[in-house]
């Protein structure tokens, strides 16, 4: 399968891991902001052949002022082999003012609970 298709499998997941968090959307929408991807970067490590069953595992991993950063790991469901990983940066943004923004206290909050280690 052509390294294209990890990005879409990744970008995906990256929609999925903000579903995960109680109360983060909430807290966005009362916050009046979104975030948009400032940044991915990408190392594919092993070849994936069309039809395998693949699994795309996120976690948060830093917060900044205005962004944060999510690790994805892609997975062969069958017997584990790391295919791909990603890290991504996304930056708060204003949703009115159509502009970067801090990253509100209540999400901060959130957020901190669900940090995890990309140590393996």
């Amino acid at each position: 399968m052509n390294v294209r298709f990890y990005g879409h499998f990744f970008d995906d997941a990256g929609f999925h891991i903000w579903n995960m968090i109680d109360g983060a959307h909430a807290a966005m929408k009362k916050h009046g902001v979104g975030v948009v991807v400032a940044r991915t970067t990408n190392d594919f490590v092993h070849e994936a052949n069309a039809g395998e069953l693949l699994v795309v595992k996120s976690g948060f991993t830093r917060l900044g002022n205005k962004s944060l950063t999510y690790t994805q790991r892609m997975t062969n469901a069958e017997n584990g082999t790391l295919i791909a990983t990603q890290d991504a940066v996304e930056v708060f943004f204003d949703l009115e003012a159509r502009k970067s923004t801090d990253m509100p206290d209540e999400i901060r909050e959130i957020l901190k609970e669900a940090l995890v280690s990309t140590d393996d």
